[in-house]
């Protein structure tokens, strides 16, 4: 069998797509939108009516293979990743990724795993490399297999919301003042942010906390951590859910790095953690009817936390968190390219006075290190912010987890000093790559971090990423005009 032919036939996902028909007929659904995610993070994909579930769920749509690639052109006008003259996917649905869109009850959502095409000479039917959620979807189980291990991540994802003026341009300007956890900010943008949590509520997000954050507008609405698979959903999830909240309040959802300077960037700090166990508990959401299949408000909680400390000393975690850490230790460099992803991401991290995560080094509740312990049980990943795809995030930590682990590695002492008086003091520490293009340099010659995007996948980013970088190259920007345009004589 085909990857495709054993995608549609794993055991127990017949009953998922009549649970699903079921839902439809419950909720009145008349169309579906099927979705994947691209190599920039970006949700694309089709709309199909629901009358065709059944013939969609096992037989699936096409779409050309560019799509990953968002079907864009590089500056020489070719299409990044593949041409015209390519054949294109087949996305299945994912049944137990299937929910009812709040604001327009007509409509459904699922994502899609996608194949090569069935007609293709070389692996038909294949799993599509270039397909970054069905990559982390095999490397996750991969990971589980070998070390018996689930990956489970929280996300701190902040973004502003920029007034637009009546044309739908953006004035420049955030809704609110930049002042960080101040009530009075926050209240200011309820309107907004309470609609985001009731639409991410009803799609399947255990909203937690909220505050507002040091930068005009920004905001930053947490829920429940997961296994990286379902939080990296969640997260798409929650960035669709802040633009039709924008197109309702006539603001701008801004998930750019750094719009201003001056003031703190969009980050999207990481929380993660390995666990043994465990079991899943659905949110019923009170005594109300599901607006989808229990999956998608299912959570994983429980277990063993191989990341608590297992001495008396709680700041270090256990053997299992700590061989982790050396791994990414090892690899943040090429880590950089995948969660600082764009030109405008190194602007947050050359902004040091806003406690940008520039250092490769790791401490207890130290801000001032790319990598800190949160929290007893809790490692967080500094170096990524607002514009970073969680799907090749996700695989790429999987993978740096795995060699630290596999080859028993032993991090460096954890640095307890600000970084900056510790370097004053005579500590030598790297900084991580402070440009794109940089990053994607180390990238290149990481080759476990490279394995997260096999195949078709590493040539899309490259390809996209590295055409980014020459753009901004090759770009007369508004401080070249600034600059140089009076110099002389």
């Amino acid at each position: 069998m085909t990857d495709l032919e054993k995608h549609v036939n794993q055991p127990g996902r017949a009953k998922l797509v009549k649970k699903v028909r079921e839902k439809i007929n419950e909720l009145g659904i008349t169309y579906i939108y099927y979705q994947f995610i691209s190599v920039t993070g970006r949700v694309v994909g089709k709309g199909i009516p629901a009358d065709h579930w059944e013939r969609t769920a096992e037989k699936g749509f096409q779409l050309v293979y560019g799509a990953t690639a968002n079907l864009f052109l590089d500056r020489h006008n070719n299409y990044i990743g593949y041409g015209p003259e390519a054949m294109e996917l087949v996305g299945i649905p994912d049944p137990e990724t299937f929910v009812q869109l709040p604001w327009d009850k007509r409509v459904g959502r699922v994502f899609v795993t996608c194949f090569r095409n069935r007609e293709e000479r070389k692996n038909p039917g294949g799993h599509l490399t270039s397909d970054c959620r069905g990559n982390l979807r095999i490397f996750m189980d991969e990971f589980k297999k070998k070390h018996g291990l689930e990956l489970r991540v929280g996300t701190e994802p902040e973004m502003m919301w920029l007034t637009k003026n009546e044309d739908g341009t953006p004035t420049g300007k955030g809704f609110s003042k930049p002042f960080c956890y101040h009530i009075d900010q926050f209240e200011s943008l309820r309107p907004v942010f309470m609609k985001v949590i009731e639409y991410a509520k009803a799609m399947g997000l255990d909203m937690i906390q909220g505050d507002h954050e040091d930068a005009p507008g920004q905001l930053e609405l947490n829920w429940t951590y997961d296994n990286v698979l379902r939080n990296a959903d969640r997260l798409s999830t929650y960035r669709q859910i802040c633009a039709q909240v924008a197109r309702e309040h006539n603001l701008i959802a801004c998930f750019m790095t750094k719009p201003f300077m001056g003031v703190s960037a969009s980050g999207c700090h990481t929380n993660m953690s390995l666990w043994k166990g465990g079991k899943i508990k659905v949110n019923k959401l009170g005594n109300k009817t599901l607006p989808g299949v229990e999956e998608v408000f299912s959570y994983v909680e429980g277990g063993t936390n191989t990341f608590m400390p297992d001495t008396k000393d709680m700041q270090l975690p256990g053997k299992i968190g700590l061989q982790s850490i050396a791994g990414i230790m090892k690899h943040l460099p090429a880590l950089t390219a995948l969660g600082s992803s764009t030109v405008n991401s190194y602007r947050r991290l050359w902004d040091q006075g806003f406690w940008a995560p520039v250092y490769a080094d790791w401490g207890y509740q130290n801000r001032t290190c790319g990598l800190r312990v949160s929290a007893p049980g809790r490692f967080e990943y500094r170096s990524v912010d607002s514009m970073h795809n969680p799907y090749l995030l996700g695989a790429a930590l999987l993978k740096a987890c795995d060699e630290g682990i596999t080859k028993k590695m032993k991090p460096a002492a954890p640095e307890s000093r600000n970084i900056y008086e510790a370097q004053k003091a005579g500590k030598d520490v790297k900084k991580l790559p402070l440009s794109l293009g940089e990053a994607l340099d180390r990238l290149a010659e990481d080759d476990v971090i490279k394995s997260a995007m096999p195949d078709e996948m590493y040539k899309v980013f490259h390809w996209y990423k590295n055409d980014e970088w020459e753009r901004f190259l090759g770009a007369t920007t508004q401080w070249d005009l600034d600059t140089y345009l009076d110099c002389l004589p």
